[in-house]
């Protein structure tokens, strides 16, 4: 719900936790004071917000917390309230999950992964494509967005403030947002974009989860990193010898740098893995 007026959030919840701080907002596992129900609460800075929102003035951009509003998947975090604080900064109440975002896992180049990814990238695509179906742009599919469970059982993408619909007026060229790694080649070099953008990201994730590198090289900051546009990105078969074909050229098909040869939808994309069970042959 929108909440009418500003809230004294800071007031209403205690902070279990430090904030994990990104690029626009703190988010704070928090609790209600009164009931001791857990949350989650995303404090966006307002002058960081601000900066963003005006590149699209005019055209009645709708905010994270009515966008997640009208999200209801089971791999897109749920959100219970959004408005303003005292301080008037934007917030947004949501579930706390437990467990770690999938770029934890990669680092950590952690073993729980194994016999798990088609289960997590499979869950990942459907939450892209809800995003996609209600008719939005995601324009932030990294593994960093994505919290699976400890259990890595269920998989949920919980970041959406850089998300626009996908209309014209929002595709326009110039936009360059997201994290560079995994930056569309349309994207970095500021042409018009659809929800392809997303297809491509979602593939370079899907690429790192299987085999904890980058179709190309790591980049440490953002013009390292978008350079990747410039070369084909390496055969996933040579990080991961043995995993399951199918799987194999779905992915490779998201991360195509080429409008035309790059997997058309994450429809498309789970469509070819429908069969697949297991990640390796």
């Amino acid at each position: 719900m929108l909440t009418g007026g500003r809230v004294d959030v800071r007031g209403r919840y205690s902070f279990e936790t430090e904030a994990i701080s990104g690029t626009m907002s703190d988010f704070h596992k928090a609790r209600d004071r009164k009931t001791g129900q857990i949350v989650g609460l995303k404090i966006l800075d307002r002058e960081k917000t601000a900066a963003f929102e005006a590149r699209f003035k005019g055209l009645k951009k709708p905010s994270e917390g009515e966008i997640l509003k009208s999200l209801a998947h089971p791999n897109i975090v749920r959100v219970m309230e959004y408005g303003k604080t005292f301080e008037g900064e934007p917030y947004l109440l949501m579930e706390f999950i437990e467990g770690k975002p999938l770029n934890f896992l990669i680092k950590e180049r952690s073993e729980a992964l194994n016999g798990r990814r088609v289960k997590v990238i499979r869950q990942a695509a459907e939450a892209v494509r809800a995003v996609h179906l209600a008719g939005y742009i995601h324009r932030d599919i990294c593994p960093r967005n994505f919290m699976a469970s400890p259990d890595l059982s269920t998989v949920k993408l919980i970041d959406f403030g850089l998300t626009v619909p996908a209309t014209p007026m929002f595709m326009q060229p110039g936009n360059r947002t997201g994290t560079p790694n995994y930056m569309a080649p349309e994207l970095v070099r500021r042409m018009t974009t659809d929800a392809r953008l997303d297809v491509f990201a979602f593939g370079v994730s899907a690429y790192e989860l299987c085999t904890f590198e980058l179709p190309w090289e790591r980049g440490n900051t953002g013009q390292v990193a978008m350079t990747h546009g410039t070369r084909p990105p390496t055969d996933i078969r040579k990080y991961r010898p043995n995993i399951n074909p199918t799987m194999a050229k779905a992915i490779m098909r998201c991360v195509e740098q080429e409008l035309p040869q790059r997997c058309p939808s994450m429809d498309d994309f789970l469509q070819a893995i429908r069969g697949v069970e297991k990640e390796e042959a």
